[in-house]
């Protein structure tokens, strides 16, 4: 028996690839497919099954694409329902593996369709459960997503009976591998592990502490930020088809000359630059947003750029097609082609540019006794801003920028510095607000992280988070 978590970093991702006996099956698979089937021409298998969790609304899944490719079945949980056709499994059915079976527990509650996957050993034993989003290390799915017409409090209650009838029943020695770690918006507050048992997490997991149904559905449900505006347009995709990521790849990797790229500027095609946050600032063509693939690059672009209008690309040389597959990741087909050259060809051609000002925490500090409309921009999120922020920051977050006219608030006279925690989501939002027209503005190098320890920046918490 082999076992293999394929862990996606920007995505807080998890994805499964199982084999016994030359049989293979793949969980919750990434829309780039190749991982899966190097590792089934390595273990000399066969992929037998897709077995999907749920219909993920964080990142488009590659069951068409690894179907295609394979031959292999896809399987989700009762009830589902789909625009292609895929195996619906009847609670506590048993799929064969090689020596090893994979048995499929319904657990409604993150959604209706949500279903575990317990994997028996070739004894008959539980070994490990893939729970998807029903349970985390230290946390479970959040119940408000797409629900039909139920409310999210009845979902949490579908959940609390998921829980505690179908995964907190077993022994205590079974390895729980969730679809998501630290940092995924599909809970509330994940642990720091990727893995961890059945036994770690009754004793440390307040969802299989919880004996009141009523007292779980509250704390479940209360204080649920926001989910990201890709949530639904991903779910919807999952559950209907897409095309095919070749198709996708084709019609992005295209150059496009200096001329193309002012005709798309004039005709509002958006333009996304994907160099590190910090070459950015030094130099870029106006209008571009910044999005570095050093950070959490897909989750930010879903969550700030239109699905619908063309988008074009400015990359560092050779990072075309991997900036292309991870937009695909959250849904974005809508890639036109790439700056011939990137920017240093713009550059060379004499084209205009635009830059950011970066200032040190200790330039700031300087600055605010003698300037009446200097003005704080914090762009964290509202719990992280109640935690720590300095004193007269005003919370902007970054996710708010999604709607041009909210950036009216700011007048032409004041003097911004943004900030967030480290500095790459102060990039993103510096080059927003620069697109809208805004450029009385500085980016504040190291982010809170370095200006909560200048002396001469007074940091405040408060005990509800401020917008």
């Amino acid at each position: 028996m082999f076992i293999k978590q394929l862990y996606t970093n920007c995505l807080s991702e998890a994805a499964y690839f199982i084999e016994s006996e030359g049989i293979a099956a793949v969980i919750d698979p990434l829309r780039d497919i190749q991982a899966y089937l190097d590792l089934a021409k390595e273990r000399n298998a066969t992929i037998k099954y897709i077995f999907e969790t749920h219909f993920h609304a964080d990142f488009v899944s590659g069951h068409l694409d690894l179907a295609k490719a394979t031959g292999a079945q896809i399987v989700y949980g009762p009830g589902t329902e789909t625009n292609f056709p895929v195996h619906v499994a009847q609670d506590s059915e048993v799929f064969n593996i090689g020596n090893i079976n994979i048995k499929a527990l319904h657990t409604p509650g993150h959604t209706l369709e949500s279903t575990c996957y317990l994997l028996l050993d070739e004894q008959g034993a539980p070994n490990c459960i893939f729970t998807g989003d029903t349970l985390f290390v230290g946390d479970v799915g959040r119940p408000d997503l797409f629900s039909g017409n139920l409310s999210k409090e009845d979902l949490a209650g579908m959940l609390f009976d998921s829980l505690n009838n179908k995964i907190k029943t077993l022994p205590g020695n079974v390895i729980v591998y969730p679809a998501h770690g630290p940092g995924s918006s599909c809970g509330k507050n994940l642990g720091p592990n990727t893995h961890s048992t059945i036994e770690e997490e009754r004793n440390n997991n307040y969802a299989l502490l919880a004996t009141d149904k009523a007292a779980f559905i509250k704390e479940v449900t209360d204080g649920l930020s926001t989910p990201p505006q890709y949530f639904p347009i991903n779910a919807k995709i999952n559950r209907e088809g897409y095309d095919a990521l070749e198709a996708v790849m084709q019609k992005g990797l295209q150059p496009l000359s200096i001329a193309q790229v002012k005709e798309n500027l004039n005709n509002d095609v958006v333009l996304l630059d994907t160099r590190n946050a910090n070459i950015f600032t030094e130099g870029f063509i106006p209008g571009a947003i910044s999005i570095g693939l050093e950070g959490r690059f897909a989750e930010w672009a879903g969550s700030l750029l239109s699905f619908k209008e063309p988008m074009m690309l400015v990359t560092d040389a050779g990072k075309e097609e991997e900036t292309i597959v991870r937009l695909a990741r959250v849904g974005f087909e809508n890639v036109i082609g790439y700056v011939e050259g990137g920017y240093e060809g713009w550059k060379a051609a004499g084209e205009n540019i635009d830059m950011i000002i970066n200032v040190d925490a200790d330039e700031l500090a300087m600055d605010i006794p003698h300037d009446k409309n200097l003005v704080i921009v914090d762009v964290r999120k509202p719990t992280e801003y109640a935690n720590g922020h300095i004193k007269g920051a005003v919370n902007y977050t970054l996710s708010e920028m999604t709607d041009p006219g909210s950036m009216a608030d700011f007048d032409e006279g004041q003097n911004l510095y943004v900030h967030c925690q480290g500095g790459y989501r102060s990039v993103i939002a510096c080059s927003m607000l620069k697109r809208e027209g805004i450029h009385n503005l500085r980016n504040v190098n190291g982010g809170f992280a370095v200006m909560k320890n200048e002396k001469g920046l007074q940091v405040v918490q408060e005990t509800t988070a401020l917008n």
